[in-house]
Parts: C-alpha cells; structure tokens; sequence
C-alpha cells in the first residue's frame, strides 16, 4: 500500500481531479496527462510500477494494483 500512496501524492502534483482513477480487469488507470509529469516523477512512477498509457487517451496506467 505504502507504494501505492506514494504514487498517488505524486499525481497530486498534477492535479486532481473528480474522477482520478479506473479499474478494467486487470488494469489501474489514472487519469493523469503523462506530457505534465516532470521526468524525474516519470521515472519514480515508473519504479512504482505506473507508465504511461496512451491506448486510449493520455492516462497512466499499472498492472500491479488493477485487479479483475
């Protein structure tokens, strides 16, 4: 969970907005602008296991806090 909130107060930074996050089997999405994020954010949601998700609309997403 720790890992988690750290991402989340990183995504904090670049806004927050009424509907942040959405779940889809087995993917987290947060929808979060990755063009706002600052490199070294990138790289720290990146070791958190958070990438960027440009599938669908210009979101992150993560398989390691989705759940089905």
């Amino acid at each position: 969970m720790k890992d988690l909130i750290e991402a989340l107060t990183i995504f904090l930074k670049y806004g927050n907005p009424m509907f942040l996050t959405h779940c889809v089997h087995d993917m987290l999405y947060v929808m979060i602008d990755p063009a706002t994020v600052s490199a070294e954010d990138l790289d720290r949601l990146e070791a958190l296991d958070f990438f960027p998700n440009y599938d669908f609309a210009n979101i992150f997403a993560s398989y390691r806090y989705g759940s089905a």
